[in-house]
């Protein structure tokens, strides 16, 4: 009788909810969050595509992968290749890091898994310090294409399902696995530089509580060749950078010390992979407005109450000082006298507005403002002038012809940067270039531009589909797109954008119809990712083969000149790449690293 009358005096109370009654600011029960618990690091709702493989997968099962392939959530690790192994070698030279993937996984829930080592040894009892070894917790993002996709476009995906991707780094302790899922280990062994070359070796010890640990063997061979300090290294690595989404995602003041601190952390994995480029933005939001969180304008255009203007350069030099004392001083960037819709925002003295103008670069007006700019400029007086790059975007022709124009007359020492397709009559007029893949020049005329000493890169963004650096990417084509580098004679890459995050970066690398992972290669807080340390090693082999260009012309040595030519003759494979398929780019990876590994012993000093 009670629960009659309860469900009686509720139904009158709530009853004017169904009766359509409408609040003040009620919204569309459609658009009302779902609200968690709690917080989750990572999404959990895939599932597995082949059930019967964890039939026999109970207890803890441990193995070394592949760092060139990714390993899926809710399935059972497959052996490609036999790359799965309780065994990993490589060779590496002093100074340099050598990277590996660990895959633990079980049918069962495993709690407070851990992984560990101690010192690596050699015969002759030098160590590879076991602080210079670090693990990575790997975690899952959503992506809005399947692995290895072919066919993604700038724009929405067909896909409606989300996929989860492995990508994301996590500081690791422990962690615990839940039933039927396998989890990806990343570890980092940074050899010293005044390692002794020789053979290392050691253990991975991988334990559960209540599990008997489980020993993966692990040996690094030490050659003796010095890999340079990345401030040294001659690779241009141009991320553009976004110090607003940084601000933003960690709810700090921009540009306030808080905001400073962070972005010295943010800047460490750009410098530590030798990023050559300081993005900078003489424009406010140059790019339509397109990212998450826009980019700002770091110099503040006022027109003053008698009509003349002046400029505010604070931002742009604090954020040029932060980014070299973190090592990154070899190239600025401005962007961009053509901002999208030839948009220009300035502040309004007298009534302190901000106002929008259009100032197309054929115009008058462009031309009059942009020399009034130019002259007030003030890097001579910082000693930047020599190191800055006035940069252009894709545009129309003519406006890009005009904007060039006009900053060329100006003066002749400006120095212009363009990111677009190839176009021959630009080229003389650009000091660097980069090419979107497959809209370049042949391979001849790249090397007729390299004879003048202007520099070129390749870039990626939402397009080319492969190779590039999504989440769904392959991480080997990463590290191959720095062989393709090599093979055009290329001086580095470009890509946007080092930092672009999406509402949710830690979770969903998805950002509006971009193909997912597009916008960003770290996470907040710092964080590294596979993507962006497959794309570190391709660097690292630049410089190794260089380097050895370099010892080989000085030795004389010609058992050495024959394999370099060997070495040239693989590197020609590398443009007439069409289909990459994974396994092949990774063998043809492997073996130009195989030639690397030869040329250093034979020159070793």
């Amino acid at each position: 009788m009670k629960k009659y009358f309860l469900a009686v005096a509720s139904f009158f109370i709530y009853s004017h909810i169904s009766l359509g009654q409408v609040y003040p600011g009620q919204m569309d029960s459609t658009f009302v969050p779902v609200r968690s618990h709690h917080y989750d690091p990572e999404l959990t709702f895939d599932f597995c595509v082949n059930e019967p493989a964890w039939s026999n997968q109970a207890g803890i099962h441990s193995a070394f992968g592949s760092t060139d392939r990714l390993y899926f959530r809710k399935e059972v690790p497959v052996n490609h290749d036999n790359d799965l192994s309780s065994s990993y070698s490589t060779t590496v030279w002093r100074g340099e890091r050598a990277n590996a993937q660990i895959l633990v996984w079980s049918s069962e829930a495993l709690e407070q898994v851990r992984v560990s080592t101690q010192d690596l040894r050699s015969a002759e009892g030098n160590i590879i310090p076991k602080d210079r070894i670090t693990f990575e917790l790997v975690r899952y993002v959503l992506s809005n294409y399947p692995y290895a996709e072919k066919k993604a476009i700038c724009g929405e995906s067909p896909y409606k399902s989300g996929f989860l991707m492995p990508d994301r780094f996590e500081t690791l302790d422990r962690f615990d696995l839940p039933s039927q899922t396998t989890r990806p280990v990343w570890m980092m062994v940074d050899v010293p530089r005044g390692t002794v070359p020789g053979t290392y070796k050691g253990q991975v010890e991988v334990r559960a509580k209540g599990k008997a640990p489980q020993l993966l063997n692990l040996e690094i061979v030490v050659q003796n060749q010095l890999l340079p300090y990345p401030k040294d290294w001659k690779y241009r690595l141009d991320l553009w950078q976004n110090p607003w989404a940084v601000a933003w995602y960690n709810h700090v003041e921009p540009w306030s010390p808080e905001h400073k601190m962070l972005l010295k952390q943010h800047l460490k994995h750009y410098a530590d992979a030798g990023g050559t480029y300081i993005t900078t933005y003489g424009v406010h939001s140059p790019w339509s407005d397109n990212s998450y969180m826009i980019e700002g304008g770091m110099i503040e255009w006022i027109k003053k109450a008698d009509g003349t203007w002046a400029f505010d350069y604070k931002i742009f030099d604090e954020y040029v000082e932060l980014a070299m004392e973190c090592g990154i001083d070899e190239a600025i960037t401005l962007y961009t006298p053509i901002p999208w819709g030839f948009r220009h925002r300035y502040k309004d003295e007298a009534t302190g507005d901000y106002s929008y103008i259009n100032w197309a670069p054929s115009s008058e007006e462009f031309k009059k403002m942009w020399n009034i700019f130019l002259t007030d400029f003030h890097l001579e007086a910082k000693s930047w002038l020599d190191i800055t790059y006035i940069g252009i975007n894709e545009n129309p022709m003519e406006e890009t012809l005009a904007a060039i124009n006009v900053v060329r007359n100006h003066d002749k020492c400006w120095k212009i940067t363009y990111a677009g397709n190839w176009h021959k009559e630009l080229d003389g007029l650009l000091d660097d270039y980069s090419f979107l893949y497959g809209e370049e020049p042949t391979i001849a005329e790249q090397k007729a531009r390299a004879a003048t000493g202007r520099t070129s890169t390749v870039y990626v963004c939402c397009n080319p589909p492969i190779p590039n650096n999504f989440v769904f990417s392959p991480p080997i084509e990463g590290r191959w797109i720095s062989w393709y580098v090599m093979a055009y004679g290329y001086d580095g890459f470009l890509r946007w954008a080092y930092d672009a995050w999406p509402e949710d970066a830690d979770r969903d690398a998805r950002h509006g119809s971009w193909a997912a992972g597009d916008c960003y290669m770290v996470y907040p807080g710092g964080k590294s990712c596979i993507r962006f340390e497959k794309m570190r090693e391709g660097i690292v082999d630049f410089e190794k083969v260089r380097i050895l260009r370099e010892l080989t012309a000085q030795s004389g040595n010609a058992q050495a000149q024959g394999l370099l030519k060997q070495l040239d003759q693989h590197l020609s494979i590398f443009p007439k790449e069409k289909e990459f398929d994974e396994n092949k780019i990774s063998a043809d990876v492997r073996k130009g690293n195989l030639i690397i590994r030869q040329l250093s012993d034979l020159l070793a000093k």
